[in-house]
């Protein structure tokens, strides 16, 4: 039997395994990004021909206020480059420098440091800039501003909503509960209190067949987000890119939040969605490498992915770096509470609101089809073996693991993670 060597994305290296050469590697078919160059061109070109909107210059001279809402630290945005664009724009229509708020949209991860936000935003703009990180948890930073059809309760960060003109600079990449990020993820959860964001992220809404990589339609947690963004009279203008498998800019979508969203999707899709023509015995799967890898909260979004394509009772080898360990407590804790992924999710349903629910609800939907395999030399065996994951500390290692447990006859490889959409023919 011949095999192949397929890099696998892990921190901001690669994994190399030699795979059988009948192993269907997956990838997506994204053009090639472009340089810094050519991707200053197609931001300002976007910037300047938007979807569904006003040019942002009009929208800027016509504003005093202005926030400016960022994606955080586990997302790979080009933030400096996209904010440099932005803030020249609003800067040249009269907006003051004190009067914009660069806001990274959290949502309930932690708030960050100030030497992560010089990470994400530049020396310069974090120096000449008010930037700062929402706070779910903190009252008296929210309003409250109605509720959505889907009776959730829309309190929102007070300076957001309280703005002339709220910007979302970010990406569109797919979601394993809302379809694709971006757009009215900056509003829900991005600047949302934490009330808001667990109505939107409760057991029924992601117990939808629907609340799932690749829906917009039909789909309710996207949906409800939509409802409680519009809610956001501020809230006028995107500027998202989309990424190669390198994570540079191969495309730029600007406008109207909804309608740019939507566009960009359909844009996407065109090289995301990747035909599978069996169900594999063994998939190995990354979280995209850094800095989706980061930890093992976000890791599971691989999972859910690979899970996708993986026959019941198959294995998952998950390669993530988690630099930052698991990465939420809570999420530990509740994934450690039972040998049995039923007993969880019956926790969740009659225990919540419960911090990191989600997060652990589509781990054990995983988990009740497929066993999990985490590499990784950052998280202890014993915190992994707690949360029902099975650790190896090599990929070669946990392809033994799992060869002696099934036959691997049939395999898949998706070295992008997260970052595609299979789905069987």
């Amino acid at each position: 039997m011949t095999n192949v060597r397929i890099a696998f994305p892990y921190g901001k290296g690669y994994l190399y395994l030699d795979l059988p050469d009948k192993t269907q590697v997956l990838y997506s078919k994204t053009p090639k990004g472009l340089s810094e160059e050519e991707t200053r061109k197609l931001i300002e070109n976007s910037i300047n021909n938007p979807v569904g909107s006003e040019p942002l210059a009009l929208l800027a001279s016509k504003s005093r206020k202005v926030a400016i809402l960022i994606t955080d630290k586990t997302r790979a945005t080009p933030n400096k480059i996209l904010l440099e664009h932005v803030l020249a724009v609003l800067i040249r229509n009269g907006v003051k420098k004190e009067n914009i708020d660069i806001v990274v949209a959290t949502g309930l991860h932690k708030p960050h440091a100030k030497p992560e936000i010089v990470e994400l935003v530049g020396k310069n703009i974090a120096e000449e800039y008010n930037v700062w990180s929402h706070d779910s948890d903190n009252e008296k930073l929210m309003t409250y501003l109605g509720k959505t059809s889907y009776n959730t309760d829309v309190i929102i960060n007070k300076t957001v909503v309280e703005s002339d003109l709220t910007i979302g600079v970010g990406l569109i990449e797919p979601h394993f509960f809302a379809g694709y990020s971006g757009g009215r993820k900056l509003i829900l959860p991005g600047v949302s209190a934490t009330k808001t964001v667990y109505q939107n992220h409760s057991f029924k809404m992601l117990s939808h067949p629907k609340a799932d990589y690749g829906y917009l339609d039909g789909n309710p947690v996207h949906e409800d987000m939509v409802e409680a963004a519009k809610l956001v009279k501020s809230y006028k203008f995107i500027v998202h890119v989309l990424l190669d498998k390198e994570k540079r800019v191969f495309e730029v979508v600007s406008g109207d939040p909804f309608q740019a969203h939507v566009h960009g999707v359909k844009e996407l899709d065109k090289y995301v969605k990747v035909k599978v023509s069996f169900e594999a015995d063994l998939t190995i799967v990354t979280n995209g490498g850094y800095p989706l890898d980061r930890d093992l909260y976000q890791a599971v979004k691989g999972m859910v992915t690979a899970s996708r394509v993986t026959r019941r009772g198959g294995v998952i080898v998950m390669l993530a770096e988690c630099i930052d360990g698991v990465g939420h407590e809570h999420f530990r804790e509740l994934a450690s509470m039972s040998k049995d992924p039923k007993k969880i999710l019956e926790y969740i349903e009659k225990n919540e609101p419960l911090r990191d629910q989600w997060e652990v609800q589509k781990l054990e939907q995983v988990l009740l089809k497929n066993r999990v395999i985490v590499v990784t030399k950052n998280i202890s065996h014993s915190v992994l073996e707690e949360m029902n994951l099975i650790p190896a500390s090599s990929a070669e290692e946990a392809m033994q693991i799992a060869c002696k447990e099934i036959s691997c006859e049939k395999v898949i490889a998706i070295p992008e993670g997260p970052y595609i959409i299979p789905f069987l023919d």
